[in-house]
């Protein structure tokens, strides 16, 4: 018998992954790929809500979180994943840049917020009045990171490139049985296949999609990520990953003519130089009404386990949410309220 069965591989699967691993638990991976939020997402870790200048939910501890995580999984795996990447907010104001230097002086943001306002030397932007910097921001290639985690996973044979069966499972008191696999706990990180999902459907999880553009521009030599009606971020060698939209209606996988035409009219508010589109990607982001995750233990089946709801935010969230679970799992450490699935389950 061994100590757990993940379901599903985006950031949350790999994150408990990497709780298991650490903690020297067996277990086996069950994915097929079939949600891709986690591989298409910005990837960039940012602790500042940056329409409002507030504070990200729980973001400090999360950002250290996160810092320790990703730096073991870069020794894991022998590769660099995570770079420090700047963030510029471009102000459409006089008025949105005297919010911003109020923003510094609430509870917290000063540690994430620059004082000193940059103005642009970047003759290929569109910024009529200045930049704020917001510090101890990143990006995360997750692509790349859930790649070569899985592969290393896959060559110690302990991984299932297949849909998960859910005729296949039987809960015991004791045990879980898939297939000819025994465990003592099963993990689902679905995504937001969770709403296929018998044993967690009831949940108020509510699909957002979002779309990005990659570019290719010679001419913008941008080495920081911009945010302005969207987010422009420098992936190297003149490509940029452009993006993203939001769109709670369409819960399809597919990309959208009307996706890019939006993207496209944002970007030529800001931009002054050609470029070229490269490629279109898409996912559906898992969140919940609440936009907290989605953590816990099903009330009925005590070796039964969910991870789920990061949102648009897992770079931050799935260190701290899956260690969490991982406690609460083995230690019996209770999770924050907040997060507790048990908060929608009556």
């Amino acid at each position: 018998m061994i100590d757990y069965i993940i379901v599903g591989f985006g950031l949350a699967g790999m994150a408990f992954a990497e709780q298991l691993r650490k903690n020297n638990k067996s277990f086996v991976v069950v994915t097929d790929d079939s949600q891709q939020s986690s591989k298409v997402a910005g990837g960039l870790y940012n602790p500042v809500i940056l329409k409002r200048f507030t504070m990200a939910w729980d973001a400090p501890n999360q950002l250290k979180k996160a810092t320790a995580f990703y730096e073991a999984v870069e020794s894991y795996l022998g590769i660099q994943v995570k770079t420090p990447l700047s963030v510029l907010r471009r102000f459409n104001s006089v008025e949105e840049q005297n919010l911003w230097m109020q923003a510094i002086d609430k509870p917290g943001l000063q540690e994430f917020l620059s004082d000193r306002l940059e103005k642009n030397a970047n003759t290929a932007l569109d910024i009529p009045h200045q930049f704020g910097l917001v510090k101890q921001t990143g990006r995360v290639d997750v692509k790349a990171l859930l790649e070569y985690y899985l592969d290393t996973l896959a060559k110690k044979g302990v991984v299932k490139k297949t849909s998960f069966d859910f005729d296949k499972l039987e809960i015991h008191t004791e045990k879980i049985t898939y297939g000819t696999v025994e465990a003592k706990h099963i993990v689902f990180c679905e995504g937001y296949g969770m709403l296929s999902n018998p044993y967690f459907n009831q949940l108020p999880m509510v699909g957002n999609k979002g779309e990005y553009l990659i570019i290719k521009a010679a001419d913008l030599q941008l080495d920081k990520a911009v945010k302005s009606a969207i987010f422009i971020l420098p992936l190297g060698g003149d490509h940029y990953k452009v993006g993203a939209t939001y769109n709670n209606h369409d819960t399809t996988s597919s990309i959208t003519a009307a996706a890019k035409a939006q993207i496209i009219h944002k970007l030529e508010q800001v931009m002054r130089v050609p470029y070229q589109i490269i490629d279109q990607i898409a996912g559906i982001r898992p969140t919940v009404k609440d936009r907290k995750p989605l953590v816990g233990t099903h009330p009925k089946y005590k070796n039964m386990h969910l991870l789920n709801g990061f949102g648009s935010r897992g770079i931050m969230i799935a260190p701290s949410v899956s260690e969490q679970l991982y406690d609460a799992i083995e230690h019996r450490i209770p999770l924050d309220a907040e997060i507790d699935l048990a908060r929608f389950m009556d």
